[in-house]
């Protein structure tokens, strides 16, 4: 098993040196999924939510928050994101949204938090416009998907 990076000798938890990693294209996919009941997917499939356009606003979301994640997570880096893709896909077979982001920089250090990041602030919207609703929706399965770049290679889930 690796070391915990975040952890100094002693134990105190400390922002991890990258200064000597080499700058390269890196990229993260993350996905989750939020279930709601049938009469609040039917809501989101037709687009008459009265907040508005519920997964418009969570793409937005997501894209924000990747590039804030720096400002959320203590001893996460801030880093030049290049690009952001968020992808929210209704899902029938059990009244969800499946949201997938991905992240991309070149950079010293990888993007899955930013990835990840996105992930959760997008289902959290979709829970913040549908709540009155429907205060049951369940946000699961949040995982980073794909990891690449950078000295540990490639990552990909098996599930």
């Amino acid at each position: 098993m690796a070391e915990l990076t975040h952890f100094d000798d002693s134990g105190a938890a400390h922002m991890v040196d990258v200064s000597d990693k080499a700058v390269t294209e890196r990229i993260a996919t993350a996905s989750g999924r939020i279930k709601m009941a049938p009469e609040t997917f039917e809501i989101v499939q037709k687009g008459n939510a009265k907040k508005g356009d519920v997964l418009g606003v969570a793409r937005l979301a997501g894209i924000m928050a990747a590039k804030r994640t720096a400002d959320l997570i203590p001893l996460c880096h801030p880093l030049p994101i290049t690009k952001v893709t968020l992808d929210l896909v209704p899902d029938s077979s059990d009244s969800s949204v499946v949201i997938t982001a991905t992240v991309k920089t070149s950079g010293q250090t990888g993007v899955e938090m930013e990835a990840l990041t996105a992930v959760s602030v997008a289902a959290l919207t979709v829970y913040d416009m549908l709540k009155a609703v429907d205060r049951a929706m369940e946000i699961t399965d949040i995982r980073v998907t794909l990891k690449d770049g950078g000295k540990s290679g490639r990552y990909e889930a098996q599930r």
